[in-house]
């Protein structure tokens, strides 16, 4: 991946998903602008993510507009009003690499092979989404208003 100082951020050209699944992607500001698949997201699908304790972990930390789940995180910000906080790009960049936003957030990457903290050894070196996934979590929070 190539990488260049453009102003103040740093830019990731956009490139085809690599041996493990990982499409690379741009980082503009604090986001990431363009959507990781030509498919759009499905909010019912993120929603499903989300609620989903082994496969997106969301719910662990943090705490939503789910209440058929019983027991939700507490050590991470509500997720209920995320779509009214954060645009798309904000959200996919928090959810692919939130060590960009915030260095000391314990929240994994989830869409990278490098997740130095806080993941199961079957993640390590791959993602915990997919680019499709990621897609799907975000068009759900976004319409958390």
């Amino acid at each position: 991946m190539r990488r260049f100082l453009a102003g103040m951020s740093m830019v990731c050209l956009v490139q085809a998903a690599d041996a493990q699944g990982i499409v690379r992607y741009e980082v503009v500001g604090d986001a990431v602008p363009s959507p990781l698949t030509a498919e759009p997201g499905d909010p019912a699908r993120g929603r499903t993510i989300v609620a989903n304790r082994q496969a997106g972990l969301c719910l662990l930390c943090h705490s939503g507009p789910i209440p058929e789940e019983r027991f939700q995180g507490n050590l991470a910000p509500d997720l209920a009003g995320a779509g009214a906080r954060y645009s798309p790009g904000q959200l996919r960049l928090r959810l692919v690499d939130p060590r960009r936003v915030n260095p000391q957030s314990f929240m994994p990457s989830f869409h990278s092979e490098h997740n130095p903290s806080r993941v199961g050894g079957n993640w390590a070196g791959k993602p915990i989404l997919t680019a499709q996934q990621v897609e799907d979590v975000v068009a759900y929070l976004a319409t958390l208003r």
